[in-house]
């Protein structure tokens, strides 16, 4: 297993990109979410107050074929993070990918893994993982059949039972 770049493996994905995440806070040192603590709002139309490299990444990959879905399992009522998350979705929309959210409390008898990942063509596990406080840890790939098998099903389980970004309010 090695560290690997999101963003390579999706430039080379050729079918689906697929992101499960568990976590109800990410990288409160990001200074978008801080900026948005403070009050600024991204606003769809101004695609400059929002636009982000990765953005371009998934909207070449999409343009592809690459079929990217991500799905977040959520505590409800929501943290201020994935509030600040809700916000700016609409940027992971209109770049390609689909979102669905997940209420904690319809997971309980789902099987997952410990670590949020992403899955590349059905072959490959990025795993990703975060401190105690959110932080990122590093990351490491996985292409254990195994491991490979309880993600991929992971998702699916997690994927039918999400709302659509469109439809879900949150809590």
């Amino acid at each position: 297993m090695s560290e690997s770049s999101i963003e390579d493996r999706l430039r080379s994905c050729e079918r689906s990109a697929v992101h499960l995440e568990m976590r109800d806070c990410y990288m409160r040192s990001d200074p978008m979410f801080i900026a948005w603590q403070a009050g600024q709002r991204y606003d769809p139309a101004d695609r400059d107050s929002w636009w982000d490299p990765w953005y371009g990444v998934t909207l070449e990959a999409a343009g592809r074929g690459v079929q990217i879905r991500r799905a977040r399992i959520v505590s409800e009522p929501i943290s201020e993070y994935i509030r600040y998350e809700h916000h700016l979705t609409f940027a992971n929309v209109l770049c390609g990918e689909q979102v669905r959210w997940l209420p904690r409390r319809q997971a309980t008898d789902l099987a997952l893994p410990g670590n949020d990942f992403w899955l590349f063509d059905g072959n490959v596990v990025l795993v990703n993982h975060f401190t105690g406080e959110g932080e990122s840890g590093g990351r490491e790939t996985d292409s254990d059949p195994d491991v490979v098998r309880l993600c991929a099903s992971a998702f699916e389980a997690v994927w039918e039972r999400a709302i659509p970004h469109e439809s879900y309010t949150p809590a």
